[in-house]
């Protein structure tokens, strides 16, 4: 993916799989991987069992499930994140604001799962991890930080599980991302016709596009500490993102398209989670998740011609999420799940942009299930998720020469995310 003065992954982030949209968890970070764990905020995950969708979080689990077992579904997410604020061009303070700037998509997902043996069992997973999109009209005064970004994955994940004893399973799993992002910055307004180099309204300044595939891995743990008391633990792997493709804009030292790459980083991370069986029907979930973000420090564009162009210091920092959930069986059929939790951001104030609306987020989450049969059962979850107004100067650093043509930036991002997900899981 080509240079682009600005953004991380600029580009922006994965959004879980097969289409793009906000981040729901912090940077751009998706959580979503299933509408069973939505119902309960995702608290638990690498300790729950409840179908195939359990190996995308922790592949140790897979030993929990007999037979072969079949789940997919598909999630919708609607952000509704506005940008408003105070460009200064030319000396002068001017109000300006963008409205709903992160896209809503679907996010599908299926998993399949095998028991081989009473001791090994297998699994294969299609899902993502990281996903946004992010676009601020034309009216919006300060694009010349950043007006548009993408980042779309798909990730397959072919798992294997192990139980050793009755107490200790492990598991593992080889991940295969590819996705496509993009990331662009326009002129918010002509310059004068005195100026020394004609630049229109919305002409790019910087926009790169590109494409890659990589690799990864994943490793588990379960430890049942008794029958109604499980502990798990998962680690996902840094997966580098090679983005080649093309740049172009009038901030290059190039004339037109040329091209190149722009390496990112998908961070690793870490998940301790526990179940506890307190009643015939009622249980509790928790889990603490971490991601290296501090791993996301710059962005440099390597071209074609041997020249590597510094674009931004990002200086994200390592977060946390912390979830709390329940399971409450009222009768033979019915579940009924509950859950809340809170998402850390990977940036301090003095690091954010409108591209990347990163800040800390609450989420309420609610969920059901039903058995048709004892073979076939219907999930159903939907989550509310408040983020944080949080402010955005720009520039940031000396790295970005926009301010000297253009003018300042200074706002604040505002804004919520609902989500709705339905799952269907079958077990043959």
């Amino acid at each position: 993916m080509i240079n682009t003065k600005y953004s991380p992954l600029a580009i922006a982030v994965v959004l879980g799989t097969l289409a793009s949209t906000t981040a729901s968890a912090a940077g751009f970070q998706l959580a979503e991987y299933s509408a069973t764990g939505l119902g309960r905020a995702y608290a638990g995950e690498a300790a729950m069992a409840d179908n195939a969708g359990a190996q995308w979080r922790n592949p140790a689990m897979l030993t929990y499930l007999e037979g072969t077992q079949i789940s997919g579904g598909v999630l919708y997410v609607e952000p509704n994140i506005d940008v408003k604020g105070t460009a200064t061009i030319f000396g002068q303070p001017v109000y300006t604001e963008a409205k709903d700037i992160a896209h809503s998509a679907p996010v599908p997902n299926l998993y399949i799962s095998h028991q081989i043996n009473d001791k090994w069992f297998a699994g294969l997973a299609l899902s993502s991890n990281y996903g946004m999109e992010t676009e601020l009209d034309s009216e919006f005064k300060a694009t010349q930080y950043g007006n548009e970004a993408k980042i779309m994955t798909v990730e397959a994940v072919a798992n294997l599980g192990y139980q050793i004893n009755d107490a200790f399973s492990v598991g593992g799993g080889i991940r295969f991302v590819t996705g496509e992002g993009k990331i662009g910055a326009t002129a918010p307004f002509t310059l004068p016709t005195s100026a020394t180099t004609a630049i229109q309204k919305g002409s790019y300044l910087k926009y790169v596009e590109g494409t890659d595939s990589s690799w990864g891995y994943v490793l588990g743990a379960a430890w049942q500490i008794n029958d109604n008391h499980r502990l798990g633990f998962a680690y996902k792997s840094e997966v580098m993102m090679d983005f080649d493709g093309y740049g172009e804009g009038e901030v290059f030292h190039f004339q037109g398209r040329r091209d190149g790459k722009l390496s990112v980083a998908l961070p690793a991370t870490a998940e301790i989670a526990s179940f506890h069986q307190l009643t015939d029907q009622w249980a509790m979930h928790a889990s603490i998740n971490w991601t290296q973000w501090s791993s996301f420090e710059k962005l440099e564009a390597e071209f074609v011609d041997g020249v590597t162009s510094p674009i931004k210091n990002e200086n994200w920092k390592d977060s946390y999420r912390f979830a709390l959930g329940t399971t409450y069986q009222l009768n033979s059929k019915l579940a009924l799940r509950g859950g809340v939790a809170y998402d850390m951001s990977a940036v301090d104030d003095k690091y954010r942009t409108t591209t990347i609306p990163e800040t800390d987020r609450t989420w309420l989450s609610a969920g059901v299930s039903y058995a048709f049969t004892k073979q076939f059962t219907l999930d159903g979850g939907l989550t509310y998720i408040m983020a944080r107004d949080a402010s955005i100067v720009e520039p940031r650093d000396k790295l970005d020469e926009s301010a000297a043509v253009f003018g300042t930036f200074e706002g604040e991002i505002s804004g919520d995310v609902w989500i709705a997900g339905i799952q269907a899981n079958y077990r043959f």
